[in-house]
């Protein structure tokens, strides 16, 4: 089973969301926001992709953060961080029983599911 994470009113998820059932592609969503974030899991993708692939530097949630945290930034600090704030997770994760994708690409996603 294919399982879309992310938050519900972004814009990007939508267009996920969208592209999704636009080609008859069942999936569960998880919100990160309603549903929580299991740290296995957040770890998981971590090992999989490395944290700095996860951390979305364009969020207003990276802009907030203090510019130490910015730079002092490692592995454990920003799984922690993911942890307390989700929205910092760049979106949409989406996971298959094959592989793990961050972001939205039609090219992408048609490539792979």
């Amino acid at each position: 089973m294919i399982t879309l994470y992310g938050i519900n009113n972004c814009d990007t998820i939508k267009r996920a969301r969208c592209w999704l059932d636009n080609h008859n592609i069942d999936y569960n969503f998880h919100d990160f926001r309603v549903d929580g974030l299991d740290p296995l899991l957040l770890e998981s993708w971590v090992r999989e992709l490395g944290w700095e692939t996860l951390v979305n530097r364009r969020s207003t949630t990276w802009r907030a953060l203090t510019e130490n945290e910015k730079s002092s930034m490692d592995e454990q600090s920003a799984v922690q961080t993911m942890l307390a704030q989700p929205t910092l997770i760049k979106r949409p994760v989406l996971v298959t029983q094959e592989n793990v994708m961050v972001g939205f690409s039609e090219k992408n996603y048609s490539e792979n599911l």
